[in-house]
């Protein structure tokens, strides 16, 4: 049988973004949550599964075709809060995006190629750019006493620039996961 490997399309973050983004730890340190690991903070544009070897490579074809078609753009990272924003208990802490024409754009172009290329479950829910800082544990969450709960509503004002896409592979390794970007392309100047 053919080896599968767990493939997403992704904007990864700007070092200095990172180390700001790290910093929420420290600040809800007693929330029951395994905190995203700093080299692994990015969003997520299209989680595709499982993919071959020969599926991987049309999906690394569609994105550097897809990278050529759009300008490098800014994103503005808005608010921490948690996540997703309809579920209770909540099962994440996250940064939200703000939506962008650019950011829609690029996301409905690559989805559109993609799907002519591979096969995938596109996300049915509306795109929301969001960074998981954090993904909490709902048994843990769920004992603790209202006034134990912190109150995650930040509003922040953190702004880069897309440079580049990137086909990443997600792995666990000693029940982490590690990403790995299998190629990165850029999008134009």
């Amino acid at each position: 049988m053919e080896k599968r490997h767990r493939i997403f399309i992704a904007i990864n973050l700007p070092e200095e973004i990172r180390r700001e983004l790290k910093k929420y730890e420290l600040r809800w340190s007693e929330l029951p949550a395994k905190w995203t690991s700093k080299d692994n903070l990015h969003i997520t544009l299209e989680f595709l599964g499982n993919l071959t070897d020969e599926e991987i490579g049309h999906v690394c074809f569609v994105v550097k075709e897809v990278a050529r078609l759009h300008l490098s753009f800014a994103i503005d990272l808005k608010k921490v809060i948690y996540g997703p924003i309809d579920k209770f208990p909540p099962r994440m802490v996250w940064v939200e995006g703000e939506k962008s024409k650019e950011l829609s754009a690029l996301k409905t172009s690559l989805q559109n190629k993609l799907l002519e290329k591979v096969r995938f479950r596109p996300e049915e829910r509306v795109f929301s750019p969001h960074i998981t800082l954090a993904r909490i544990s709902e048994w843990e969450f769920k004992k603790m006493e209202p006034e134990e709960i912190p109150e995650i509503n930040e509003n922040i004002d953190l702004t880069f620039s897309v440079e580049s896409i990137e086909v990443m592979e997600s792995e666990i390794k000693k029940g982490v996961p590690q990403y790995t970007i299998l190629e990165s392309h850029n999008l134009r100047n």
